[in-house]
């Protein structure tokens, strides 16, 4: 396959911006990845839009990418509308990379934005019921609560305060891998403490406060284990990434030594498969596919950004994606492996928990950090000598795991 790169990328601060349209967020992505891959606008011959919100909380059912684009200046072009739940941004940079090795054109735009945050906050938080099967609604949430039952419960640990029903999905998963694996709720804290530590020097993130285990775990509850730093945040914000050919790097005169190559690009959906299937885990079929088709393994990479709706999902994709045994993510977190200067540093971003969430934004945003480490441009999070790196980013259930996930695997040229 010939080789694609991502010559331009930026976003927006994720977070509250309660003062800003959607279209003035998406701007500064577009503008921000076009001067970092020195092209102009009339250089883009296709442009995918990611995101979820735009039809449930501005009214705008189809087509949002030509009416976002339209007023920001792209035009006349091919444009695709791309809706993969939490995996939205990262399968419009998929699908984007297919478009360039298909010959259809040498520049390719990838580009997520969201305005989560509404006055109506409960009907944000609907967002997240229609990310399964709706037709089945309450029997997909009795079978996946049930996946906790056997963990006693402390008491007090119980929000009294509505939340989304996929944070008690989460907790599910949580006890699941509690009672089999031996992972304790201080595991999963050192995750979070450790992500709001990295996020302190990311000013891109929504949070930058930072916490201890013991802060974390002090929390206010969800619902056990899960404490609130432990979940991402309704966040605002726009991601954009500018790929090319080798002929569209040289037709656009970008700076090679920037330009950063995609060693693999891989989509998988979801299996009926049981709970104790590890290994046929989306996920993990996902990342043993695209380190076949880069020809690296879980040993080569330097850093990782993996999807942490909460702090739970690091665990589980640290196992996925075989930096460490099934049942042995939470250990390694908690010995510090997973940290700035650890073995395999991951979610040097802050992780969505930290950095945010503006649902097709966050695979983009997710690029924006690796880029930005292979570059050597991360600053005071910065990973000594990166030079490849890897993402994964899921999105929606079914069954028992999620119903899209994709893993990029980057390389510094």
């Amino acid at each position: 396959m010939s080789d694609i790169f991502i010559a331009g990328i930026a976003m927006t601060v994720f977070g509250r911006h309660p003062e800003r349209s959607l279209e003035d967020l998406a701007n500064e992505a577009l503008q921000g990845a076009i001067k970092d891959a020195n092209c102009r606008i009339e250089d883009i011959g296709v442009a995918y839009y990611a995101g979820m919100t735009n039809g449930p909380l501005q009214g705008q059912i189809s087509i949002p990418g030509q009416v976002v684009f339209s007023k920001i200046g792209i035009e006349s072009i091919p444009v695709f509308n791309i809706e993969n739940a939490c995996a939205s941004g990262s399968s419009a940079v998929h699908l984007a990379i297919q478009s360039l090795r298909a010959g259809n054109c040498d520049v390719a735009l990838a580009l997520g934005a969201e305005k989560m945050n509404i006055p109506d906050k409960a009907k944000a938080m609907q967002i997240f019921e229609a990310g399964w099967d709706v037709s089945r609604a309450e029997e997909n949430f009795a079978s996946l609560a049930r996946m906790g039952e056997g963990v006693e419960i402390p008491p007090g640990s119980e929000s009294d305060r509505p939340y989304s029903r996929f944070m008690s999905i989460y907790a599910g998963l949580c006890r699941q891998h509690m009672k089999t694996f031996g992972t304790t709720q201080r595991q999963i804290a050192a995750v979070c403490a450790k992500n709001h530590q990295h996020s302190v020097h990311n000013p891109y993130s929504q949070f930058r406060k930072p916490f201890t285990i013991e802060e974390v775990l002090a929390a206010p509850p969800i619902t056990y284990p899960i404490t609130l730093p432990m979940c991402a945040p309704l966040s605002d914000g726009s991601a954009a990434a500018i790929l090319c050919t080798e002929e569209g790097l040289k037709r656009i005169g970008a700076d090679r030594s920037r330009c950063i190559r995609v060693a693999a690009s891989v989509m998988r959906s979801f299996s009926n498969r049981s709970l104790d299937e590890y290994d046929k885990n989306v996920g993990h079929l996902a990342a043993k596919q695209a380190y076949e088709q880069a020809g690296v393994g879980p040993e080569d990479m330097d850093v990782a950004e993996v999807h942490d709706a909460s702090a739970m999902g690091e665990i589980i994709q640290s196992e996925n994606l075989g930096f460490v045994a099934f049942g042995g993510g939470g250990p390694a977190a908690e010995r510090g492996e997973f940290t700035l200067g650890g073995r395999i540093p991951i979610n040097t971003s802050g992780g969505l928990e930290s950095k945010g969430h503006p649902l097709g934004a966050t695979g983009i945003g997710q690029l924006f950090e690796l880029v930005s480490q292979l570059r050597g441009e991360a600053g005071g999070r910065q990973v000594a000598g990166a030079r490849l790196a890897i993402q994964e980013n899921g999105g929606g259930l079914q069954g028992i795991e999620e119903a899209a996930v994709a893993i990029h695997i980057l390389a510094k040229k």
